[in-house]
């Protein structure tokens, strides 16, 4: 049994995307759900959709293609609103390539969504 069912499921969807798949099947969770949400609407994702198996939910995802790279980041570190540049340079390759997945009092958002809202949360993935 998985202990991080996010780690899990980015690490399904990324290899699945380098082997040239067209979908991909993760377990089901409200946290994977939101990052499935956020990484629909920035393109990295056509569709999801929930199926009920009667024992645990699946998600069932189809892949557009775009995603070079996708993950959790560990430890779960806060980052302050001042302190978005910084935590960029790290984990993305460049500048306004891909975005980081954060955890806010606003909600699950990307990192320029919570600049552009001064908030600043804990860090939960990034996709490029």
């Amino acid at each position: 049994m998985s202990v991080d069912l996010l780690a899990e499921a980015m690490n399904i969807i990324k290899t699945n995307s380098h082997v040239g798949k067209s979908g991909c099947t993760v377990k089901h969770s409200k946290l994977i759900v939101k990052v499935l949400e956020i990484m629909k609407s920035n393109g990295y994702i056509e569709e999801f959709e929930v199926v009920e198996d009667g024992k645990g939910n699946k998600i069932k995802v189809k892949l557009s293609g775009r995603i070079n790279n996708c993950g959790v980041i560990t430890p779960r570190a806060s980052v302050r609103r001042q302190e978005w540049y910084k935590t960029e340079e790290q984990y993305l390759p460049g500048v306004g390539i891909g975005i980081i997945i954060v955890s806010t009092p606003k909600g699950v958002v990307t990192n320029r969504e919570a600049q552009e809202m001064k908030l600043g949360g804990r860090l939960i993935g990034f996709v490029y």
